[in-house]
Parts: structure tokens; C-alpha cells; sequence
């Protein structure tokens, strides 16, 4: 394992993570315990000194995570803009071409990923990210925020795979759950990867951007 910038800098105590992307809902959910997790996991952040990286919007609880959080960067497609970000908006904002540009830029700046409660687009970016860590591109600790049971559904699914032989047991690790942003950083930190790579180990920035990586963060 390579010695990172972040490594350079850390200090005692320290989360091993710079920045984490966070996936979510554009839209706030009939619960306000969706709301409340969102709010927390940013207090979490801070409390950890990670900053953020999201989807950009100013709505729903993207907007309620981006304001808790003090060091922030909002990538976005700009046919989205209109739609996603009503207001002030939160730290930098990232205008990109497309949805793929949009995930492949959260990615190259995040160290974990951590999805809240969301609809489709929160779930095609966690499962595209899924795929990337079985596949080799990257390592980087993806977590479930599974406020009041929200993903049960989902993670019986993917033991059922697992049951039913498409999903490796040791794949399966790669997704992390738990109930509250406390306990799912805490377990994003002690993160070791288990499975096989399917494809050679290759570089984020060449395989998903195109250019060469600029600094090669621990893991």
C-alpha cells in the first residue's frame, strides 16, 4: 500500500479519508428521519474533518447534507441545473456535460462513498461504484446509510445473488450497512478490502477521465 498525500499531512486522530461523496436523493422522502440522517451525516463529516463531494443540488437531502458540511464540491450535469439547485447554492459547484462525466468526477475526488436514502439515480451511482471496486478500478470503502431499514430490501437481494451464485461471499463484503452516520464512518475507516479483482488493477483517472492520476491516495 502506497504512502498518500493525505498520509503526508494526517494527524493523530485523523480520519484516514479526505473527502467523501455522498449519494442521495434529490427529493427530501416522506420520513423526517431521511431528513435528520442527512443532516447528521454532515455533522458527522465535520466532526471528522472530511469534507464532501455530492451531486450538486440545493434540494431534498442533497441540499440538507451539503449544509452541514463546510468544505464542499457539487458536481453537475447542466441540463440538471435548472431543476436541482433552486437558491444559494453550497461550496463549489462543478458544472459537467453528462451523467457519466458527473459520476466519474464525484469518484476521482472522493476516498469512500456513502449513499442515503435515495430513488434511481441514487442507486444506479452506488451499484455503478459496486462495480468499479469488484472490477479493480478502484478500492475506496462504500458504505449504506440504512436509516430506519431503507436498503433491507436491496441487501436481502444481493444475499440472495450471493445465495443463488452470482455474487462472490467475498464481493459481497464490498458493501458496508449500518443504521447511523457514526457507526458507518466508523466502519468505513477499518475497511479492508477481501475480494478478487475481475480485471487488472487499473488507474481511476486513466480508466474513467482519461488523463494521468495526479497523486495516488492511500488505501
Amino acid at each position: 500500500m502506497g504512502v498518500g498525500l493525505s498520509d503526508t499531512f494526517k494527524i493523530p486522530g485523523a480520519s484516514r479519508f479526505k473527502r467523501v461523496c455522498v449519494f442521495c436523493g434529490s427529493s427530501s422522502g416522506k420520513k423526517q428521519s431521511y431528513q435528520l440522517a442527512a443532516t447528521e451525516l454532515g455533522d458527522e463529516l465535520v466532526k471528522r474533518n472530511i469534507d464532501l463531494v455530492y451531486g450538486g443540488g440545493s434540494i431534498g437531502l442533497m441540499g440538507l447534507v451539503s449544509q452541514a458540511v463546510y468544505d464542499v464540491i457539487g458536481v453537475i450535469p447542466k441540463s440538471l441545473m435548472p431543476r436541482e439547485i433552486t437558491g444559494e447554492t453550497v461550496g463549489e459547484v462543478k458544472a459537467v456535460s453528462g451523467m457519466h462525466q458527473r459520476k466519474a468526477e464525484m469518484a476521482r475526488h472522493a476516498d469512500a462513498f456513502v449513499a442515503l436514502p435515495g430513488g434511481y439515480g441514487t442507486l444506479e451511482e452506488l451499484l455503478e461504484v459496486i462495480t468499479w471496486a469488484q472490477l479493480g478500478i478502484h478500492n475506496k470503502p462504500i458504505g449504506l446509510l440504512n436509516v430506519d431499514g431503507y436498503y433491507n430490501s436491496l441487501l436481502s437481494f444481493i444475499d440472495k445473488a450471493v445465495d443463488e451464485g452470482f455474487v462472490t461471499p467475498t464481493a459481497r463484503h464490498i458493501i458496508i450497512s449500518a443504521q447511523n452516520a457514526h457507526e458507518l464512518l466508523s466502519k468505513l475507516e477499518e475497511y479492508e478490502p477481501r475480494h478478487d479483482e475481475v480485471a487488472p488493477k487499473l488507474s481511476w483517472e486513466k480508466e474513467q477521465l482519461g488523463h494521468a492520476p495526479k497523486v495516488e491516495i492511500a488505501r
